[in-house]
């Protein structure tokens, strides 16, 4: 038994939320991590419109920041929290979506995280985010497992100290080079999913990036969607 976890950052729906939709729909997870998801006031209806049409629901969100977590049919939520980051004067506002959920008995402490562009900034984000993380699987027995735009590469400090403290996906899975930036010509590995030590990653890969598989997933939807590709994995227990 696998569970299907996706991040995904959907750039505030300013392009083609059809081929969104589309794009969503064929990736068929469990759990969708979002960042720069707008909210309800949004011309398009937002991230609820978003999850109706994908056939999903919202399972937590950050009125600001721009964070949220949707989940499947076959999820059961069973906790759900934010948490607005420490604020940069000067900077954006920066947040943590956090949904318990659980998949046939398997349960997963899902967070949405849109890292910023400033160094230091990120990383004591990851840190506060972390922080949360470890409380929030501790209390509810769930793997933790963080997806999100981390907005620097795997050599960099805050995707070390993350790769440090999880399990960094794509690495796990050796499939492909797993850019995701941007969509149109991919070059740079700026999202990624992170996973409890433990946990077992059946497969991670990113559709449409080189080496990736983009499956049902059209390729002219994932340029027209969003600026970033999404990034998917299949977690199981026992790793």
């Amino acid at each position: 038994m696998t569970v299907r976890i996706a991040t995904y950052n959907v750039r505030g729906m300013k392009d083609s939320v059809p081929a969104l939709v589309r794009v969503i729909t064929a990736l068929r997870a469990d759990v969708l991590c979002l960042q720069e998801a707008p909210g309800p006031l949004h011309l398009r209806g937002g991230r609820a419109a978003l999850a109706r049409a994908c056939g999903m629901r919202v399972a937590a969100a950050s009125r600001l920041g721009g964070v949220a977590v949707l989940a499947g049919p076959r999820c059961r939520v069973r906790h759900a929290e934010s948490r607005v980051l420490r604020f940069f004067t000067g900077l954006q506002v920066r947040a943590l979506a956090v949904a318990v959920v659980e998949v046939d008995g398997m349960r997963l402490a899902a967070g949405s995280v849109h890292l910023d562009l400033h160094g230091a900034a990120r990383l004591r984000h990851a840190t506060e985010i972390m922080s949360v993380m470890r409380r929030v699987s501790a209390e509810h027995g769930a793997a933790a497992v963080v997806g999100g735009d981390i907005n620097e590469r795997a050599h960099q400090p805050t995707w070390r100290y993350l790769a440090a403290q999880l399990v960094d996906c794509h690495p796990a899975a050796a499939a492909g080079d797993g850019f995701t930036f941007s969509a149109r010509s991919p070059r740079m590995r700026i999202d990624a999913l992170f996973a409890a030590r433990g946990t077992r990653v059946v497969s991670c890969a990113c559709p449409g990036a080189t080496g990736g598989t983009s499956g049902a997933v059209s390729g002219a939807d994932l340029i027209a969607a969003s600026d970033h590709l999404p990034v998917v994995a299949e977690l199981g227990e026992g790793g």
